[in-house]
């Protein structure tokens, strides 16, 4: 599925040099290594404030609990996604409402969000948390209407899609919304041009991950909450260091949730890479697309009948193919094909959400969400990584063509 050893091969000398640094100045808990991070994620995504945190899980919880949701709020997310996307509202004290998939993305269906009530089992409504899943943007303009509409705040799941754009709405300047924080935030900042803008700066706050197999990647766990309110970023940064704003006098109950020197100083570095891999892995998916359609393997869909279904990158998207994720109704036998011929695949994820043993007290059941449910049973990851070679996609599809044969 992925071969890290590719990646860090070129970037040896620059990575040990760069972790030198860090051991030479004795700054392994934030410091410059991480401010330089900071500094550096915030241009590229083209926001006011990127946060650094010590997983991706801590920086949901840092953005939810920043914009100050918690107990007597609800937040609308997807059944499909990793366990931390709920985890997250549990943690910081709020109840999950959970709305269905789009078939084609697998991501949180817009349609799906438009039909949750106000009021959603016993709480008030104040935020939606999209997942831009397998790295593609959800569809940020309807989104963003549906908050402004319902004066929900816009929080977006960004774990999978570092580099991803929308560019089906339009973009200005952020506004900062300073002094209205908390769960009723306001509606999002206007955008008054056309340009496409970057998962982390469509809504009003957003949360990352740099787990190892993430396209942008530290060496350990790492993540980042990214927004363009002064006041979200400040009560994050608060939060992240047990709710000190001055050392050792607490504001608030917060939590130890700091990046890292070494990871920041890892991430600096790949960071002037990332916009390459993220290229590679576009001509990767490309190819996927070609020779599967050569070998006259694909299937129209949305769902397949006997062969496979293609991921796709709908309009106004630019994917960056953090994953690589067919569909096909015999999934788990494939699965197994493919690792006897020792070919990797991944299944993201097996089990919805709101199927999950330790969500029961949600009080879901099977069927209430039916593409959710039928996507876990099909979906397959393939390999897709920026170094994979033309001649191993052409093994994993003639891997395919003899299973499906």
């Amino acid at each position: 599925m992925l071969d890290l050893a590719r990646q860090y091969q070129p970037l040896h000398s620059e990575l040990l040099q760069a972790l030198d640094h860090v051991l030479e100045t004795r700054q392994f808990i934030l410091g410059e290594p991480v401010a330089h991070f900071e500094r550096a994620a915030a241009a590229h995504l083209g926001v006011a404030h990127a946060i650094g945190c010590s997983s991706g899980t801590d920086a949901l919880w840092l953005a939810l609990a920043a914009a100050g949701i918690g107990p007597g709020a609800a937040v609308v997310t997807t059944p499909f996604s990793f366990f931390a996307t709920v985890s997250a509202i549990l943690r910081a004290g709020a109840t999950p409402v959970l709305a269905d998939i789009d078939p084609v993305t697998f991501n949180l269906d817009p349609a799906a969000v438009e039909s949750v009530r106000e009021t959603e089992r016993g709480a008030s409504v104040c935020a939606v948390l999209p997942v831009h899943l397998y790295g593609q943007c959800v569809d940020a303009g309807r989104f963003l209407r549906l908050a402004r509409d319902r004066g929900w705040m816009l929080i977006e799941d960004a774990a999978q899609a570092w580099g991803a754009q929308w560019n089906g709405i339009s973009a200005g300047a952020p506004t900062d919304r300073s002094s209205s924080v908390g769960w009723k935030a306001g509606a999002p900042a206007d955008r008054s041009s056309s340009v496409g803008w970057k998962a982390g700066s469509l809504g009003d706050v957003a949360a990352f991950s740099f787990y190892p197999t993430k396209n942008l990647s530290a060496a350990g766990d790492a993540g980042m909450v990214s927004t363009n309110s002064d006041a979200l970023a400040e009560r994050a940064r608060m939060l992240r260091q047990h709710g000190m704003r001055r050392r050792y006098h607490h504001d608030e109950v917060g939590w130890n949730a700091r990046m890292d020197g070494f990871q920041g100083a890892i991430l600096s570095v790949k960071l002037k890479y990332i916009a390459a891999w993220n290229d590679a892995r576009r001509t990767l998916a490309a190819r996927y697309h070609a020779l599967f359609r050569a070998a006259a393997l694909a299937e129209s869909g949305p769902c397949p009948v006997r062969g496979i279904v293609l991921p796709a990158e709908v309009p106004g998207a630019h994917h960056v193919w953090h994953q690589y994720v067919i569909r096909t109704p015999r999934r788990d036998a494939l699965r197994d094909f493919l690792a006897a011929r020792r070919i990797g695949s991944e299944i993201y994820y097996p089990v919805p959400l709101h199927l999950q043993a330790a969500l029961r007290p949600l009080g879901y059941k099977e069927g209430d969400f039916p593409q959710a449910e039928r996507a876990a049973r099909e979906v397959l990851a393939l390999p897709i990584f920026p170094e994979l070679r033309e001649d191993e996609q052409q093994t994993v599809v003639a891997a395919i063509a003899d299973f499906l044969s």
